[in-house]
């Protein structure tokens, strides 16, 4: 589904990502491993298209996305969920969530979103600034879906959010690749969030892909090995 090619991306002469390759299929998960400074969020943005990249491409569904802008990469089908969730503080959660359906051009809320997350029906009329971090994070994944995305992007979705929480989202996760024919990226630092949610699992580090192992065979020592600091 999601195709990415020797992406190099380069902050002025300093070349952040060199030369990443990898291919997410549809109804796998991709977990991206690495700690901070890595270059994960920054992989993430030139898959968005929030950062241009000075060599290699992105093919969705075979097609070449490499030249398009943000907005067309959503038009497509790319979803981005950045780090820190980025909800609208003074919108209510129904207005937060609608913000996303504009890409598609309908005007009703679809029953599964609320079907996965109970707990933003019951807060639809509040204000997205008063939720908790694991509700924000629930409002952010929620907006990114109703854009109906073949790729859904996941950047530090645990960073911050309580255990409890934590477990909710990977149930929610695992749960939108039943009801949706979806591949889903995730950037993360939680091990133990990964293998709950990764079919599939890289590391990065200093912008290259130094690791690779489908989920049953991980060494969870050794992972854990290449993210301590």
């Amino acid at each position: 589904m999601l195709e990415v090619n020797e992406l190099k991306v380069a902050y002025g002469q300093s070349r952040v990502i060199h030369g990443v390759s990898f291919t997410v299929r549809q109804n796998e998960t991709l977990a991206i491993m690495g700690r901070n400074g890595m270059g994960k969020t920054t992989l993430f943005k030139s898959l968005i298209g929030a950062l241009p990249n000075s060599d290699g491409s992105i093919n969705l569904n075979d097609k070449d996305l490499t030249a398009c802008e943000s907005h067309q990469r959503v038009s497509e089908g790319i979803a981005y969920v950045p780090q820190g969730r980025m909800i609208f503080p003074n919108l209510t959660v129904e207005e937060n969530i609608r913000t996303g359906m504009a890409v598609r051009g309908t005007k009703r809320i679809p029953e599964d979103i609320y079907a996965l997350f109970p707990v933003l029906f019951e807060m639809r009329r509040r204000k997205g600034g008063n939720l908790s971090g694991g509700q924000q994070q629930q409002l952010a994944i929620a907006r990114a879906l109703v854009t109906d995305p073949k790729v859904l992007l996941l950047d530090e979705p645990t960073e911050g959010i309580q255990p409890s929480i934590i477990k909710d989202i990977a149930k929610v996760l695992n749960e939108i690749r039943k009801l949706r024919k979806i591949a889903i990226v995730v950037s993360e630092q939680v091990l133990s969030f990964t293998m709950e949610v990764a079919d599939r699992l890289i590391v990065m580090e200093k912008g290259q892909f130094i690791h690779e192992d489908l989920k049953e065979n991980v060494d969870t020592a050794q992972i854990s090995r290449y993210l301590s600091v």
